[in-house]
Protein backbone atom coordinates (compact mmCIF):
# COMPACT_ATOMS: atom_id res chain seq x y z
CA UNK A 1 0.00 0.00 0.00
CA UNK A 2 1.19 3.18 -1.01
CA UNK A 3 2.48 5.81 1.65
CA UNK A 4 2.43 9.39 0.34
CA UNK A 5 3.43 12.55 2.18
CA UNK A 6 1.55 15.09 0.61
CA UNK A 7 -0.66 18.57 1.83
CA UNK A 8 -3.80 18.31 3.45
CA UNK A 9 -6.50 20.73 4.49
CA UNK A 10 -8.42 21.05 7.42
CA UNK A 11 -11.99 20.76 6.47
CA UNK A 12 -13.34 21.20 10.35
CA UNK A 13 -12.31 20.99 13.93
CA UNK A 14 -13.61 21.01 16.86
CA UNK A 15 -12.81 20.49 20.39
CA UNK A 16 -14.97 17.22 21.52
CA UNK A 17 -13.90 17.01 25.40
CA UNK A 18 -11.22 18.31 27.88
CA UNK A 19 -7.71 18.30 25.93
CA UNK A 20 -9.92 16.25 22.98
CA UNK A 21 -10.53 17.40 19.26
CA UNK A 22 -11.52 15.77 16.21
CA UNK A 23 -9.96 16.99 12.71
CA UNK A 24 -11.69 15.76 9.10
CA UNK A 25 -8.65 16.61 6.81
CA UNK A 26 -9.69 16.64 2.84
CA UNK A 27 -7.15 15.31 0.16
CA UNK A 28 -6.51 15.96 -3.67
CA UNK A 29 -8.49 14.28 -6.21
CA UNK A 30 -5.12 12.48 -7.71
CA UNK A 31 -4.15 11.39 -4.02
CA UNK A 32 -5.31 8.19 -2.77
CA UNK A 33 -5.01 8.31 1.23
CA UNK A 34 -8.19 8.07 1.76
CA UNK A 35 -9.38 5.73 -0.72
CA UNK A 36 -6.40 3.34 0.35
CA UNK A 37 -6.52 3.74 4.14
CA UNK A 38 -8.61 0.80 6.63
CA UNK A 39 -8.92 1.20 10.37
CA UNK A 40 -6.44 0.23 12.54
CA UNK A 41 -3.85 2.47 10.12
CA UNK A 42 -2.81 5.82 11.29
CA UNK A 43 -1.45 9.45 9.83
CA UNK A 44 1.64 10.96 10.51
CA UNK A 45 1.23 14.41 10.90
CA UNK A 46 3.56 17.30 10.41
CA UNK A 47 4.39 20.34 12.31
CA UNK A 48 5.23 23.91 10.41
CA UNK A 49 7.51 24.95 13.62
CA UNK A 50 10.94 23.66 12.18
CA UNK A 51 12.42 22.90 15.67
CA UNK A 52 9.98 19.69 15.89
CA UNK A 53 11.17 17.58 12.94
CA UNK A 54 9.66 14.31 13.37
CA UNK A 55 5.87 13.96 12.70
CA UNK A 56 2.90 13.02 15.56
CA UNK A 57 1.15 9.79 14.39
CA UNK A 58 -2.55 10.02 15.07
CA UNK A 59 -4.89 6.75 14.57
CA UNK A 60 -7.11 6.96 11.56
CA UNK A 61 -11.05 7.43 13.65
CA UNK A 62 -13.40 7.39 10.15
CA UNK A 63 -12.88 7.43 6.32
CA UNK A 64 -14.55 8.97 4.14
CA UNK A 65 -13.85 8.00 0.86
CA UNK A 66 -16.44 9.83 -1.81
CA UNK A 67 -15.37 12.64 -0.46
CA UNK A 68 -11.60 12.19 -0.02
CA UNK A 69 -11.82 12.87 3.94
CA UNK A 70 -10.04 11.29 7.28
CA UNK A 71 -10.74 12.08 10.44
CA UNK A 72 -8.66 11.87 13.18
CA UNK A 73 -9.39 11.83 17.06
CA UNK A 74 -6.77 12.98 19.59
CA UNK A 75 -5.52 14.25 22.69
CA UNK A 76 -3.16 17.26 23.20
CA UNK A 77 -0.01 15.19 24.83
CA UNK A 78 2.52 18.22 23.72
CA UNK A 79 3.42 21.09 22.09
CA UNK A 80 3.15 19.28 18.24
CA UNK A 81 -0.76 18.26 19.25
CA UNK A 82 -1.42 21.30 21.04
CA UNK A 83 -0.11 23.25 17.51
CA UNK A 84 -2.74 21.06 15.84
CA UNK A 85 -5.50 22.00 17.59
CA UNK A 86 -5.19 25.79 16.81
CA UNK A 87 -5.51 24.44 13.66
CA UNK A 88 -9.15 26.30 11.49
CA UNK A 89 -11.13 25.47 8.64
CA UNK A 90 -8.88 26.13 5.31
CA UNK A 91 -5.59 25.51 6.79
CA UNK A 92 -3.14 23.19 5.56
CA UNK A 93 -0.80 20.66 7.21
CA UNK A 94 2.13 18.17 5.69
CA UNK A 95 0.68 14.60 6.52
CA UNK A 96 2.21 10.70 5.64
CA UNK A 97 -0.16 7.87 5.02
CA UNK A 98 -1.33 5.90 5.46
CA UNK A 99 1.05 4.09 7.73
CA UNK A 100 1.00 0.63 9.35
CA UNK A 101 -1.26 -2.45 9.33
CA UNK A 102 -5.33 -2.22 10.18
CA UNK A 103 -7.49 -4.93 11.56
CA UNK A 104 -8.63 -7.69 9.73
CA UNK A 105 -12.10 -8.17 9.19
CA UNK A 106 -13.13 -12.14 10.58
CA UNK A 107 -16.30 -14.20 10.67
CA UNK A 108 -18.54 -13.99 13.61
CA UNK A 109 -19.48 -11.74 15.96
CA UNK A 110 -17.13 -8.91 16.94
CA UNK A 111 -16.03 -7.37 20.08
CA UNK A 112 -14.69 -3.94 20.23
CA UNK A 113 -12.57 -2.49 23.31
CA UNK A 114 -10.91 0.81 23.40
CA UNK A 115 -9.82 2.72 26.10
CA UNK A 116 -9.23 6.50 26.88
CA UNK A 117 -7.58 7.63 23.63
CA UNK A 118 -7.61 3.89 22.35
CA UNK A 119 -11.44 4.78 21.45
CA UNK A 120 -11.09 6.68 18.31
CA UNK A 121 -9.43 4.35 15.91
CA UNK A 122 -12.21 1.52 16.86
CA UNK A 123 -14.93 3.86 15.18
CA UNK A 124 -14.51 2.85 11.62
CA UNK A 125 -13.92 -0.73 12.52
CA UNK A 126 -17.31 -0.36 14.20
CA UNK A 127 -18.65 1.07 11.21
CA UNK A 128 -16.75 -1.61 8.69
CA UNK A 129 -17.87 -4.43 10.21
CA UNK A 130 -21.25 -2.89 10.57
CA UNK A 131 -21.60 -2.82 7.11
CA UNK A 132 -20.65 -6.18 6.33
CA UNK A 133 -23.50 -7.93 8.14
CA UNK A 134 -21.44 -9.02 11.25
CA UNK A 135 -23.01 -8.59 14.76
CA UNK A 136 -20.63 -5.53 16.87
CA UNK A 137 -20.46 -5.78 20.69
CA UNK A 138 -18.44 -2.29 21.90
CA UNK A 139 -16.88 -2.13 25.06
CA UNK A 140 -15.64 1.40 26.00
CA UNK A 141 -13.39 2.63 28.86
CA UNK A 142 -13.56 6.04 30.00
CA UNK A 143 -12.33 7.85 33.28
CA UNK A 144 -15.58 9.23 34.43
CA UNK A 145 -18.72 11.02 32.96
CA UNK A 146 -17.02 12.60 30.03
CA UNK A 147 -18.11 9.53 26.99
CA UNK A 148 -16.58 11.51 24.08
CA UNK A 149 -17.52 9.72 20.94
CA UNK A 150 -20.15 7.39 22.72
CA UNK A 151 -22.91 8.20 20.76
CA UNK A 152 -21.11 7.85 17.19
CA UNK A 153 -20.95 4.27 18.13
CA UNK A 154 -24.64 3.93 18.89
CA UNK A 155 -26.16 3.38 15.24
CA UNK A 156 -23.34 0.21 14.68
CA UNK A 157 -23.34 -1.94 17.79
CA UNK A 158 -24.11 -3.05 21.26
CA UNK A 159 -22.68 -0.51 23.50
CA UNK A 160 -21.23 -1.31 27.17
CA UNK A 161 -19.26 1.46 29.19
CA UNK A 162 -16.70 0.93 31.98
CA UNK A 163 -15.72 3.83 33.93
CA UNK A 164 -12.74 4.03 36.77
CA UNK A 165 -14.80 6.78 38.96
CA UNK A 166 -18.27 4.77 38.60
CA UNK A 167 -20.32 7.03 37.90
CA UNK A 168 -21.65 5.54 33.88
CA UNK A 169 -22.09 1.80 33.40
CA UNK A 170 -19.69 -0.75 35.42
CA UNK A 171 -17.21 0.74 37.91
CA UNK A 172 -13.83 -0.43 36.78
CA UNK A 173 -12.17 -1.39 33.68
CA UNK A 174 -13.57 -2.78 30.72
CA UNK A 175 -12.90 -6.97 31.32
CA UNK A 176 -15.19 -6.07 34.12
CA UNK A 177 -17.80 -4.27 31.94
CA UNK A 178 -17.16 -7.90 29.95
CA UNK A 179 -18.17 -9.84 32.91
CA UNK A 180 -20.46 -8.55 34.57
CA UNK A 181 -22.78 -8.02 31.08
CA UNK A 182 -21.65 -11.64 30.08
CA UNK A 183 -20.34 -10.64 26.63
CA UNK A 184 -19.37 -12.95 24.42
CA UNK A 185 -17.89 -12.60 20.63
CA UNK A 186 -15.71 -14.77 17.94
CA UNK A 187 -13.32 -12.45 17.61
CA UNK A 188 -11.89 -9.64 19.90
CA UNK A 189 -9.99 -6.66 18.63
CA UNK A 190 -8.92 -3.79 20.76
CA UNK A 191 -7.23 -0.39 21.54
CA UNK A 192 -5.70 1.33 24.42
CA UNK A 193 -2.89 1.46 27.14
CA UNK A 194 -0.65 -0.89 27.85
CA UNK A 195 -2.29 -2.31 31.26
CA UNK A 196 -5.79 -2.80 29.12
CA UNK A 197 -4.32 -4.24 26.76
CA UNK A 198 -2.29 -6.51 28.69
CA UNK A 199 -6.09 -7.70 30.46
CA UNK A 200 -7.61 -7.63 27.18
CA UNK A 201 -5.20 -10.32 25.93
CA UNK A 202 -5.42 -12.40 29.19
CA UNK A 203 -9.17 -12.54 28.98
CA UNK A 204 -9.12 -13.91 25.25
CA UNK A 205 -6.40 -16.55 26.08
CA UNK A 206 -8.08 -17.77 28.97
CA UNK A 207 -11.33 -18.22 27.12
CA UNK A 208 -9.80 -19.47 23.87
CA UNK A 209 -11.07 -16.05 21.53
CA UNK A 210 -8.51 -15.00 18.82
CA UNK A 211 -7.48 -11.50 19.29
CA UNK A 212 -6.05 -8.06 17.68
CA UNK A 213 -4.79 -5.50 19.46
CA UNK A 214 -3.86 -2.37 18.19
CA UNK A 215 -0.50 -1.21 20.38
CA UNK A 216 -0.03 2.82 21.16
CA UNK A 217 3.84 3.76 21.28
CA UNK A 218 5.59 6.60 21.05
CA UNK A 219 6.68 6.60 17.37
CA UNK A 220 9.64 8.42 15.62
CA UNK A 221 9.86 7.74 11.57
CA UNK A 222 6.89 6.19 11.55
CA UNK A 223 7.94 4.08 8.59
CA UNK A 224 9.87 1.14 9.98
CA UNK A 225 13.52 2.52 9.71
CA UNK A 226 14.19 3.88 13.31
CA UNK A 227 13.24 1.18 15.87
CA UNK A 228 12.49 3.78 18.08
CA UNK A 229 8.72 1.87 18.60
CA UNK A 230 9.65 -1.65 19.00
CA UNK A 231 7.53 -4.04 21.73
CA UNK A 232 8.87 -7.79 22.31
CA UNK A 233 7.95 -10.51 20.06
CA UNK A 234 8.27 -14.09 20.50
CA UNK A 235 9.93 -14.45 16.87
CA UNK A 236 13.10 -12.34 15.52
CA UNK A 237 12.26 -9.43 13.23
CA UNK A 238 13.79 -10.18 10.12
CA UNK A 239 14.99 -6.17 9.75
CA UNK A 240 17.17 -6.35 13.14
CA UNK A 241 17.71 -9.81 14.04
CA UNK A 242 16.36 -9.74 18.00
CA UNK A 243 12.85 -10.85 19.08
CA UNK A 244 10.83 -7.47 18.59
CA UNK A 245 8.27 -6.22 16.17
CA UNK A 246 8.20 -2.65 14.70
CA UNK A 247 4.74 -0.98 16.13
CA UNK A 248 4.83 1.55 13.36
CA UNK A 249 5.63 -0.89 10.73
CA UNK A 250 4.50 -4.30 11.27
CA UNK A 251 2.02 -3.16 13.50
CA UNK A 252 0.46 -0.85 15.36
CA UNK A 253 -2.66 -3.65 15.05
CA UNK A 254 -0.81 -6.95 16.36
CA UNK A 255 -2.43 -10.72 16.76
CA UNK A 256 -2.52 -10.65 20.66
CA UNK A 257 -0.58 -14.25 20.57
CA UNK A 258 2.51 -12.27 17.56
CA UNK A 259 3.79 -10.15 21.09
CA UNK A 260 4.79 -10.01 24.27
CA UNK A 261 2.61 -7.34 26.76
Amino acid sequence: MAKIKTTAQVFRQEKISDGIYSMWLSFQEQENIASEAVPGQFLSLYSKDGSRLLPRPISICEIDREERRIRIVYRIAGKGTEEFSALTEGENIDVMGPLGNGFTIQDGTALLIGGGIGIPPMLELAKVLSDAGKQVKVVLGYRDSDLFLKEEFEPYAEIYVSTEDGSVGTKGNVIDAIIAHAVHADTIYACGPLPMLRGVKAFAVENKIPAELSMEEKMACGIGACLACVCQSGEKDAHSNVCNKRVCKDGPVFDALEIEI
